[in-house]
């Protein structure tokens, strides 16, 4: 690879997608302690063979509990390093901000995927998202990614994404199609 190429990535959202949320009318929570922090089944895996097909992997959550009061960024730090850790993610971008901090970071602005894109040479046109709410869909619209959404069928506002998925295996097996197809596109 030249000192000018550019790598392409996944960005993931956390809860959810990476690890269980907890659900409670219809709408997904982060987990309240370390002891509820549960990897969902095949992410390790899938995680491993997305940087087998060269993505760098790169978490990006929205954490608004923090500002709100109700968990501690120390908590939150913690949770995001054990996801790190295990999963062997190449870097993490948390946003601790509510919506009326009005922050560039908080998803569904695409601050945590352009700051992610400067400092890994990331080219965007060959990047995803994966989440499972609309704010991570906006946010790859808004970055010009394309987006994949895990469809829980939550109770909330629906983003239509580039695709949708019933898990993260599934998300995974559809990039690495869309990436072979995508290359041998005339």
């Amino acid at each position: 690879m030249g000192i000018n190429s550019k790598v392409k990535a996944v960005f993931l959202d956390r809860d959810g997608v990476l690890n269980k949320p907890v659900v409670r009318d219809g709408k997904p929570y982060p987990p309240k302690c370390m002891a509820e922090m549960e990897i969902i089944n095949g992410v390790k895996e899938g995680a491993q063979q997305l940087k087998a097909y060269g993505f760098i992997l790169i978490l990006v959550t929205n954490q608004p509990d923090v500002a709100r009061g109700t968990t501690s960024a120390e908590l939150v730090s913690e949770m995001n390093s054990f996801l790190q850790r295990n999963l062997i993610l190449d870097d993490v971008y948390c946003c601790m901000h509510d919506s009326s901090d009005n922050c560039t970071c908080r998803k569904p602005k695409p601050g945590m995927i352009i700051s992610a894109a400067e400092k890994w040479n990331i080219d965007l046109s060959l990047s995803y998202i994966i989440g499972d709410r609309w704010r991570d869909i906006e946010t790859g619209k808004n970055a010009g990614i394309k987006t994949v959404l895990i469809d829980y069928q939550y109770d909330e506002k629906y983003v239509e994404p580039d695709f949708v998925c019933s898990s993260f295996m599934e998300a995974v097996e559809m990039i690495n199609s869309n990436e072979h197809y995508s290359h041998f596109k005339s």
